[in-house]
Parts: C-alpha cells; structure tokens; sequence
C-alpha cells in the first residue's frame, strides 16, 4: 500500500511502533485481537486497527502538498477536511480559510473567489452543484482534490447501478458532507432515497409491502429523495450503498432486510430483478476498525476510551460499540483529562461535554484505547502520557518507554 508524506508531529513514538510491529506480524490483517502495553500497574488494550486511514492520510499529504506548492495563493478548504479539530485548527495556522461548515452553511461567499485561488475538496468529497459553482469561477478544485477513493468508488457503483435501473438507497446520515455528496451524485443517475438506519429502513420496507400510507412514508423520508421521487413506480428495484463510515454491520443488516422485504413482494425467484448485491460498496478501513473493535469487547477492562473528533461519524460509531459493555469515555485529545479522579467525556446522545469520575483508586488499571480514522496517533499517545503521568514519575515513565523500544 502507498505510503503518504504527512507532517511527522502526526506520527508517534509508542502507538506508530505497535502498528509497525503489528503489520511485521500480521502482513494480511487475518489477526484482530488486541495489542497489550504494560507500564507497571497499568495495562493499555490497544484496538488491532484504528487512526489515519487511506483516505484521511491521502487527504492530509494533499493539503500540505497545496500549502507548501502554492505559497503565494489564497488556499481555501470547502469544509473541515476531516473530522479531527486538531487537523484541521493546523492547517488554518497556516492560512488556510473554510469557505463552509460541516452542515453546509456558507461562512465565505463563492463570489469573493477568483480563478487564481486553490480550493481543497475534502475527503468526503463535496456535490456536483458545488463543483458547478466552483468551476464556473475558474477555481481549480482538481489539482488537490482529496475525496477518498473509497467515498468515489461509492459513486460509481451508484451511477452503475442507475445504469440498469436501480434506484439506490443511501444508508448515511442526510447532513453528513459525505451523504450530501453522495446523495448529489446518485440523484443525477437514479432516483434516491436515503436511510438514516434499520428503523428508517422498517418503514420504507413496511411502505413497500403496503402496510403503512404513504403519508406516513412522506413525513418519514422528507428531505431524504431525489427530485420528483415516486414511491409508487422507484421502488420497484434497489440497491443499497452506504455512507463509508457508518456502522458496516448496520448497513448489512439493512440490506439483508430490504432483500427479505423484496423476497416477501415479489418471490425469491425474482429476487435478482429487484435488489441488487452491493457488499462491494463497504469500506475495509471502516470495517476493519469495526471488527477490531468488536474483538476488543470479547475481553476485559476496567474502562475503556475512544479518542477523536466529537463530529466524526466513524468516531461515534466506536463509542456506541464500546459503551454495550464498558464505562466508556470520548474525548478528542488529552486536555480532557482534567485530573486522576475527573475527565470531560463527550455524550454521544445528548450531544454534550460531561465532567465525569475517571480512574478508580484500584492499584491496577486495565484500559481499552482506540481511535476514530481521522486522529492522528500523536494525540492517542498524548492520552497515554497523561494517564501514566498520574502514576508514575518522569523517569519511571522514560524507563518503561526505553524498554519498549
């Protein structure tokens, strides 16, 4: 796999030599269980795979690559590049402007633009009415597109599948950059729906088996289709592709329930004319942080802590995993931790910062660790310092660190 030039305060000294050693080992990824780091009395359980991904290390060598080529242009991001503050406050210490946020609302108008300015697109990729606005002001969005492969080979499985008929269904979150993008691309190939997640998916499966009105269909899914969408006639056929950081197993789950639904209308004799067999459109870097995850809750641990951005949906994804069976806190680098006794641990339901109790007095701490796509491992060892850092002195902690290496 390629290997990205991204800035070296991104990397680490304790979590960049575990994933190197676990690829020496593990050249394939057929092994998911754990890494331990033992410092003494505290026992760190790292995730087999977490942090940068293809994707967000493709997007970060890019926009460094635009700021160092171009140091006399005004370069703009269209958003957050990716979902990780930290990221993203670095590149704006080098002068770097959003012209929207994360939902889309304009913070710099497209007007002010002049063909001589670079616009980053970032890793989720932007839609075709933004890419129209652009271009038509000259902007080279090109040179130093980021959108993640992964997010394009999405698209282009929609734009197949609109070939043969389909109308696509869309598991995401409709505010997402990602979904949005996605959305305006398969809404140019085929009718498209999207679905925020099973129970979204029950009522559109209930619509088409007849057992619910379509009023309740149309409350349901507003916002959520394709211009001049008909449930009556674009249901007919679908395939199903996903937002690349949603939960893998949820959009499977999806599809094998729309696929029963299709069995049920139309008989499984027919099956084939009617939904189409996308697996194809997951993310491996998704899936394999997933099941890595999965694998982390098949032991034990006092605690567990997932670090990253509060506005990642790969990130929270994670913690709703973890949280089944840990006391699990979400935070997005070690500042959090404001002492041994209290941490400020996001609430992926209520959408707050909690100040809540964090280690026990307990001599022995065992302690789960993983990270969103977009954190950089530098901050995931910043975590562990400052963890170690209420046990140990300095030079316990150079000892332990010396003796790992």
């Amino acid at each position: 796999m390629k290997q990205f030039e991204v800035p070296s305060f991104y990397r680490s000294p304790i979590i960049s030599k575990v994933k190197a050693k676990r690829k020496l080992e593990d050249p394939r990824k057929k092994d998911f269980t754990p890494t331990e780091l033992h410092f003494g009395d505290i026992t760190f359980v790292i995730a087999r795979h977490f942090g940068f991904c293809y994707g967000v290390e493709n997007a970060i060598e890019k926009s460094y690559k635009a700021i160092h080529e171009n140091p006399s242009k005004r370069i703009y991001l269209l958003s957050q590049m990716i979902h990780n503050p930290a990221v993203n406050e670095d590149l704006m210490s080098h002068g770097l402007q959003f012209l929207q946020d994360t939902e889309g609302k304009q913070l710099i108008p497209f007007e002010t633009l002049t063909k001589d300015d670079l616009v980053i697109i970032p890793a989720f990729g932007t839609t075709l009415e933004i890419e129209k606005k652009l271009t038509n002001i000259g902007v080279d969005i090109t040179t130093y597109n980021t959108t993640c492969p992964f997010v394009e080979k999405v698209w282009n499985r929609s734009e197949k599948l609109g070939e043969t008929n389909h109308t696509i269904i869309i598991h995401g979150k409709h505010q997402h950059e990602e979904t949005r993008a996605t959305f305006s691309h398969s809404s140019t190939n085929a009718p498209s729906l999207i679905v925020k997640d099973i129970n979204e998916a029950k009522i559109l499966g209930a619509y088409i088996l007849g057992e619910i009105p379509l009023d309740t269909f149309l409350a349901t899914f507003k916002n959520k289709t394709s211009v001049h969408f008909d449930p009556e006639t674009d249901l007919q056929k679908i395939g199903v592709v996903n937002q690349t950081t949603m939960l893998a197993s949820e959009t499977q789950e999806i599809t094998l329930y729309l696929r029963e639904v299709m069995i049920k209308k139309h008989g499984e004799e027919q099956i084939k004319e009617h939904i189409a067999d996308t697996r194809d459109t997951l993310c491996y870097a998704t899936n394999d942080n997933q099941t890595a995850t999965l694998s982390l809750m098949e032991g034990n641990a006092d605690l567990a802590m997932v670090v990253g951005g509060y506005n990642s949906s790969n990130t929270t994804h994670l913690v709703e995993l973890l949280e089944q069976k840990f006391n699990c806190f979400f935070i997005k680098d070690a500042d959090e931790i404001d002492s041994k006794q209290w941490i400020q641990s996001f609430d992926i339901h209520s959408k707050e910062e909690k100040k809540l109790p964090f280690l026990t007095e307990q001599k022995t701490q065992r302690i789960i660790l993983t990270s969103g796509a977009s954190c950089p491992d530098s901050i995931v060892d910043g975590v562990m310092m400052k963890i170690l850092s209420f046990y140990y002195s300095s030079e316990d902690i150079h000892s332990f660190l010396t003796s790992f290496q």
